[in-house]
């Protein structure tokens, strides 16, 4: 109840001087802002790279055929064949510590179609393994196994975006699509993807949503493949647990260079490494806008003392009189207090809005991914009315300790 009292009591002494209270709500209102907005951003962030990274497999080595024009590519061949099955034989018989691989080829097409729509879908004829270390799964039906490499079989599982495509009407499953001259059983349709961000670290992630995937060894023997392309466009290697990838990803780099000779004819791409840097540049970006929200709170606690420090001056006569009345020191400080707390807490509240603001700007005009943390939030607002504590306690120790005599004299 004189807590409630205090505070009604604050709110009517700030309310004397609306304008010097705005000004002095302004430091802890975008201090409270940037903090919020510094977590939201960071967070998202995280998030979105996790998300991606989870995409490749945290655990993966993934090896990409580099693209060339007709008459490089023509002398790159005279080097080497590319990226093929007898690469994957040489790293399972060779490196220990891989413990699972996958293998895909890009078909190129010309005509895609259902009985009930046509559609320009990616088609990419991929090992059975693929979906494993890609972490996806299926919405319905099955996906590709072993069995359908061995036997040729004729099936595809579609991307969530295809079977839209393809089969508006829904039911993709045990449906027949066209895929060039190759009709094609659907045994399979795949979760939908998350949106977002389809670059990472400069790697550009497939949208596995817009595509048909179809057995590899199928697409080998029914499906023309250009010869001076490379047999297989992407190869991904899995680790057992515990590996250390920087030293895997030196030992595969280091067989694949004899292997290919002399010839720049892949690239390899370390998710694990690419998850390390990200986690790098997130650490600078949080103490770079840690900073600037420090700096703001500062500036807002040096506001809170300025106004706190007028306002004793202020009304010493009234503090004279209240001590003259019987009101203790404890007291004195306490309502004080109460006012400097009052106005980072008000600064709190409006900063929360304008920091869930300052994100949302920032997801919409930077496409820069967002999430907001309650916990977060709770901590501003904490950190704001320690920060009114801190820099009121002064003022009003300063009030306390006045003399009541003096101060019932002063003018």
């Amino acid at each position: 109840m004189i807590q409630a009292r205090g505070f009604r009591h604050a709110l009517r002494q700030l309310q004397q001087h609306k304008l010097r209270t705005l000004l002095t709500l302004l430091g802890m209102v975008f201090g409270v802002g940037a903090v919020i907005a510094m977590l939201s951003i960071s967070e998202g962030g995280r998030q979105e790279a996790m998300r991606m990274i989870d995409s490749m497999g945290l655990r993966n080595l993934i090896v990409e055929a580099v693209e060339f024009d007709t008459e490089t590519l023509r002398e790159v061949r005279e080097q080497s064949v590319g990226l093929y099955a007898g690469d994957i034989d040489a790293v399972m018989a060779t490196l220990p510590m891989v413990e699972a691989y996958s293998a895909a080829k890009k078909i190129k097409t010309w005509d895609i179609y259902s009985l009930e729509a046509r559609s320009n879908p990616e088609v990419s004829a991929v090992s059975s393994a693929y979906f494993e270390l890609g972490n996806m799964v299926t919405a319905a039906g099955r996906l590709l196994n072993r069995q359908d490499n061995i036997n040729y079989s004729q099936v595809a599982v579609l991307g969530a975006q295809a079977a839209e495509d393809l089969f508006p009407t829904g039911d993709a499953v045990g449906k027949l699509v066209k895929v060039n001259h190759l009709w094609l059983q659907v045994i399979g349709v795949l979760e939908p993807q998350v949106e977002g961000s389809k670059e990472f670290a400069g790697i550009t992630l497939a949208d596995d949503s817009n595509k048909v995937f179809i057995p590899l060894e199928t697409a080998r023997k029914r499906l023309k493949i250009n010869s001076l392309e490379s047999p297989l466009d992407t190869l991904k290697f899995k680790l057992t647990k515990g590996t250390d990838t920087g030293s895997a990803a030196k030992a595969l780099d280091f067989l694949l260079k004899k292997r290919h000779g002399a010839a720049e004819d892949y690239r390899l791409v370390v998710p694990a490494a690419l998850l390390k840097q990200e986690e790098q540049t997130q650490q600078i970006f949080t103490i770079v806008m840690a900073a600037i929200a420090g700096i703001s709170l500062l500036v807002g606690g040096i506001g809170i003392m300025n106004i706190m420090l007028a306002t004793v001056l202020e009304r010493t006569p009234e503090i004279g009189l209240l001590r003259a009345v019987g009101a203790r020191k404890r007291d004195i400080r306490d309502q004080f207090l109460m006012e400097s707390v009052t106005i980072a807490g008000i600064g709190a509240l409006i900063g929360i809005v304008f920091g869930l603001l300052l994100a949302f700007a920032v997801q919409l005009f930077a496409a820069w991914p967002v999430a907001f943390s309650l916990l977060g939030i709770v901590l501003s607002v904490v950190i704001c009315l320690i920060t009114g504590v801190v820099f009121g306690l002064y003022p009003a120790l300063q009030a306390a300790e006045l003399d009541p005599i003096k101060a019932l004299q002063r003018d």
